[in-house]
């Protein structure tokens, strides 16, 4: 932005104030640990920011390995934003090594968490440690406390822009309500006896206490490891057993492997659900908003009679 002299002289120049203020500062350069978080920080920062994401879309951030880049992402950036609740172990070490001073943002800070399920069966506890489940971007309610975390980190980090970041803020809360209100009208004709989401992973429980649903996840499928014959055999006894209406793929898990469970346990296979990426910019869940969009969509389309 222009200082007051600067302006003063502009003034006098043209004798109007009616002309485009440029964007003379370099944007902040902001470290996100992975997509969805990429792109709140997108929304919320707008030409202010430039956002870069250490797990990027349709990459899953479980037993994920940093490179030497990701040290060099880390040193140079002014603001980092992780999700927390031991999503990503991996960030410390990074942080660490790049020799970065900055103190990493947790956008959960003013989340309510939920405890892990005890018999998740896919090795959450290991992957993420601590007992707190940490996929709490799945409420859109929580959404909007991750939105206003990462509003305050960039007023925090760029006081002169913090008026951008709160119009932003507030513009984005907006569509964040709209979507929920949307969610509510698709999901509400989905009866009770069918509001049981099956999935490979266990991260849809702050969706499913935010709009009324069951979960379960199936034991024996790992986000690292390939099940065996015998988990196989076994996650079909499960679904036989909770006589579940569906089970959804998701985008970071291989599809091939729910397919034949479908088709051996009598299960509907559900589209693609996106649980912890992003897709990528052509895909149906390139933004955190339409990603929500999508998965509300796919869960009424396979759920409601």
């Amino acid at each position: 932005m222009f200082d007051r002299r600067t302006f003063i002289a502009l003034i006098a120049a043209t004798g109007s104030t009616q002309f485009v203020y440029a964007q003379t500062s370099t944007p902040l350069p902001v470290l996100a640990s992975f997509s969805i978080l990429g792109d709140m920080a997108r929304q919320i920062g707008g030409p202010r920011v430039a956002v870069t994401d250490i797990v990027g879309a349709n990459q899953d951030a479980h037993g994920f390995q940093p490179s030497p880049d990701h040290v060099k992402m880390v040193a140079g950036a002014k603001v980092i934003l992780v999700n927390g609740f031991g999503y990503e172990p991996f960030i410390a070490r990074l942080i660490k090594t790049s020799g970065s001073k900055v103190q990493p943002t947790v956008v959960s800070r003013d989340v309510k968490p939920l405890v892990k399920a005890k018999d998740s069966g896919h090795g959450h506890e290991r992957e993420h440690g601590g007992g707190h489940d940490p996929h709490a971007w799945q409420s859109i309610s929580n959404a909007k406390r991750y939105a206003a975390a990462i509003a305050s980190a960039f007023s925090a980090a760029d006081p002169a822009g913090a008026a951008d970041y709160g119009n932003n803020l507030k513009a984005y809360i907006v569509r964040l309500d709209t979507l929920i209100a949307e969610a509510q009208a698709v999901l509400g004709a989905i009866p009770q006896d069918n509001r049981l989401l099956v999935t490979t992973h266990d991260s849809f429980r702050y969706f499913a206490a935010e709009f009324g649903f069951r979960t379960a996840a199936l034991q024996g499928i790992s986000a690292e490891s390939e099940p065996s014959a015998a988990d196989m055999a076994k996650i079909i006894r499960q679904l036989r057993t909770l006589k579940a209406p569906a089970v959804f793929i998701e985008n970071v898990s291989d599809p091939r492997k729910i397919e034949q469970i479908g088709r051996e346990s009598g299960a509907k296979v559900g589209g693609t659900l996106y649980s912890d990426a992003l897709s990528l910019a052509n895909g149906p869940a390139a933004t955190y908003i339409d990603m929500m969009r999508h998965n509300v969509r796919e869960i009424a389309k396979v759920l409601t009679p």
